[in-house]
């Protein structure tokens, strides 16, 4: 995460598998590609905050709720996360509102056979299910087509400002975000053999 001071305001950079929360005067960017970032506020208490999550698993199910699956289970602990820190800063579960961004599918070239290029339509599943079961308002979005974004999320007014950017100058985040999804299935792997050494 990268924290820089503009003028009189802070400027967070949340990266993969971050998140950031705040009371005070910010604004949260990031670039997503087939991520997804949740933009959650508290219109109440004015605590308002942002996550980036990819998930992460091998195989996909069409026929089961994304909520429930492996990799479900990874973007509910991203959420949850986010929401228990704008909690602690004063935020009420039942004044959230959420605004969600990202999914898309920015690759170059033919598939392969991970599933990585799936991974866009996935988090956008994921996203709406999660904030459906967790009566969380979905107030505007910007998820999945074919390009990547730019977005920053404004602590004052709480609005999103989205760019969006060409395919070809997205194979970079391409590769940054499929070492990043592997990377997190390998953790997934080693944990889940460790599980299974115990039981």
């Amino acid at each position: 995460m990268l924290i820089e001071k503009r003028g009189t305001r802070l400027q967070v950079n949340v990266l993969p598998g971050e998140y950031y929360a705040s009371d005070q005067p910010v604004t949260i960017r990031t670039l997503l590609g087939s991520c997804v970032a949740a933009c959650l506020y508290d219109p109440v208490t004015k605590v308002i905050g942002m996550n980036h999550f990819l998930l992460s698993n091998r195989r996909y199910a069409q026929n089961i709720p994304i909520v429930l699956s492996e990799a479900g289970r990874y973007g509910i602990h991203a959420m949850e996360l986010l929401i228990n820190d704008m909690l602690k800063l004063g935020a009420q579960r039942k004044n959230l509102r959420a605004k969600a961004f990202g999914g898309g599918t920015i690759y170059l070239g033919s598939e392969t056979k991970d599933n990585f290029f799936c991974v866009g339509d996935v988090n956008t599943r994921f996203i709406r299910e999660f904030l459906k079961n967790d009566g969380i308002p979905l107030v505007a979005e910007d998820l999945g087509g074919e390009r990547a974004r730019v977005i920053q999320f404004v602590f004052e007014d709480y609005a999103v400002h989205v760019k969006k950017i060409a395919k070809t100058s997205a194979s970079s985040l391409v590769r940054e975000e499929r070492q990043f999804w592997l990377k997190t299935i390998e953790k997934q792997e080693k944990s889940k053999l460790q599980t299974d050494m115990w039981k």
